[in-house]
């Protein structure tokens, strides 16, 4: 059982039983990257809302922050599919208004167009019954023995992080900036008009990219785990007692 904690101050245990096998293989495209490679931290932001505050927000004033009505209009959703380079902190994303296999697809073969054909793209992903789905993996395989008939190499390899593991993958980070820099404050009156924010947010970012390094050893990331879940098998005993 290993640990996920949020912002909140509440953790999850994960009961993945390839969680370090896991663990290693994707801390290991952080602390090494590999050679003619980008290591990409895929996700979907999914059911994004376009929320329209029934007041305009009043602004900062001396001695108050700014504040925004309780209420809102909701004007539907769109989910944001998202690929984060490790090394350069470059966005690649789509918007779309589902969120299925086939959306995801897409966004692969967009992620396979826009960046060097050259190159194999290690993506980072969880395990979404998406990122799995048949037809997918039947697209990858073909794509990889295109690709290693023409360099010897595969295009696509996937990387999984652990069941209740997303603190793993970077490009959480940038979720979480995306809504705080761009969503969280704002009024939307369409999706449209959402999607505008999200699209120019990114685009702003990518003229000056920074990627979010990861700085902790893997051993003290374990050593931790372990002290939590013997903290975990403490606190069931002395309940059961």
């Amino acid at each position: 059982m290993q640990s996920s904690r949020t912002s909140g101050g509440t953790f999850k245990l994960s009961k993945d039983k390839h969680f370090e096998k896991k663990f290693w293989d994707v801390i290991g495209l952080y602390l090494n990257p590999p050679d003619r490679a980008l290591v990409l931290c895929c996700d979907e932001k999914s059911q994004c809302q376009a929320l329209e505050r029934t007041q305009p927000g009043l602004p900062i004033t001396r001695g108050y922050s700014r504040t925004q009505t309780h209420d809102y209009k909701r004007h539907g959703t769109v989910t944001l599919f998202a690929a984060l380079s490790y090394l350069d902190g470059k966005v690649f994303s789509q918007t779309a208004a589902k969120h299925t296999h086939r959306q995801w697809l897409g966004f692969l073969k967009k992620l396979d167009r826009e960046t060097p054909q050259d190159l194999t793209l290690h993506l980072i992903a969880d395990n979404y019954a998406t990122h799995k789905q048949a037809k997918v993996k039947t697209w990858i395989q073909w794509r990889n023995q295109r690709q290693r008939k023409a360099t010897g190499v595969d295009r696509i390899v996937m990387h999984f992080t652990p069941t209740s593991s997303s603190w793993m993958n970077m490009v959480e980070r940038f979720f979480r900036d995306l809504t705080e820099d761009a969503i969280r404050e704002g009024s939307f009156s369409s999706v449209g008009e959402l999607v505008e924010q999200i699209t120019g947010y990114i685009a702003d970012r990518n003229l000056n990219p920074k990627p979010y390094i990861w700085k902790k050893k893997g051993e003290e990331i374990l050593a931790k785990i372990h002290r939590a879940r013997q903290a975990a098998a403490r606190a069931v005993t002395t309940v059961n007692e």
